[in-house]
């Protein structure tokens, strides 16, 4: 298993597989937003280059064939953030990106911790290409208060309506809060008021298929073995949501699956990228770096997500596309 430190040193160079079995896991990190920009999955994990722990910046990764992952360096440090430092706390950290296009520009969304002794703050940065370099916006999008922790921001933009969607909030509080943001994607045009759906924890992300809206979620301690993946549906982006259960929760050989993503590749086939422990059965707190792992998702007939088979080595390929420039937008 490779952790981001060895990748970024080693400097690998970006390879197109036309076909092979890609390998679980990833790489070590946690928090991973996937997308497609061209033929490339790329992700963007909580951490930088010495790992998830170290939450002062944001990498990110992508790969052609899942096997190879290119370090696409740093996207912004925390001490190019200038009003991180305004509420007066000891410490902060850099927690769960979650990334949108538009117009051609990339905003980078991000939760600035911890929760104690100041509210949580999520804060946005632009850039020109997706590996930036990314210029905050300058001022905090979201503070959170004593009953909400502002963290794991997801926009999602609705292909009927045209409206863009901020989903935010967890642990603290575990209440689930949604704004509209304005077209310039750097401010809230109103809050949306939603229920928080059942099992609720943290780390929202919505997707929509067949006109289905799809509000998945993890539920549990983040370092403990009750943290998993459970989702609702409903008839728009905002609600009212119908629970429909677990879909990825630990195995034998996996614990505390998690903070996930959707996306969709250009040929169809739809997978889930999260982060996990690779150990056995146990009592939390578990220790340690986590790891990104990929897997396939299916749906039943009826539009159910069915439960995720966790692996080890028979990862979806990605399929080589040569050329193809389709961005596939929080799908």
């Amino acid at each position: 298993m490779k952790t981001l430190s060895a990748i970024a040193a080693a400097g690998l160079a970006l390879t197109v597989a036309a076909a092979g079995i890609a390998r679980n896991p990833q790489f070590e990190g946690a928090d991973p937003h996937a997308m497609m920009i061209g033929d490339e999955l790329w992700i963007f994990p909580t951490g930088g280059p010495g790992g998830s722990w170290a939450a002062d910046r944001f990498g990110a990764f992508s790969s052609r064939d899942l096997k190879t992952w290119r370090p696409r360096g740093e996207l912004i440090r925390r001490d190019q953030i200038r009003w991180i430092k305004d509420d007066g706390a000891p410490e902060h950290f850099l927690w769960a990106p979650g990334v949108a296009t538009r117009g051609g520009r990339y905003y980078l969304y991000y939760s600035v911790g911890p929760q104690n002794p100041t509210p949580s703050r999520i804060g946005v940065a632009v850039a020109d290409r997706p590996e930036g370099p990314y210029r905050d916006s300058g001022r905090p999008l979201i503070t959170g208060d004593k009953g909400f922790e502002a963290i794991d921001p997801m926009v999602f933009t609705d292909r009927r309506s045209g409206r863009i969607y901020l989903y935010a909030g967890g642990s603290a509080g575990a209440t689930l809060r949604v704004w509209e943001l304005k077209p310039d994607m750097v401010s809230i045009a109103r809050e949306v008021k939603v229920a928080t759906p059942p099992h609720f924890t943290e780390g929202a992300f919505m997707h929509e298929r067949g006109g289905t809206y799809y509000l998945s979620y993890s539920h549990g301690r983040f370092n403990g073995p009750d943290y998993s993946v459970h989702y609702a549906t409903a008839p728009s982006p905002v609600g009212p949501w119908r629970y429909r259960g677990a879909i990825l929760t630990g195995d034998a050989r996996h614990q505390g699956p998690g903070h996930h993503s959707f996306v969709t590749l250009p040929d169809g086939r739809s997978l889930i990228v999260y982060h996990r422990w690779d150990r056995a059965p146990g009592p939390g707190p578990f220790q340690g770096e986590r790891v990104v792992a990929i897997d396939r998702i299916t749906y039943a007939p009826d539009g159910r997500i069915r439960p995720v088979r966790m692996t080890d080595d028979d990862a979806p390929v990605l399929p080589a596309r040569h050329g193809d420039t389709k961005k596939v937008n929080n799908r």
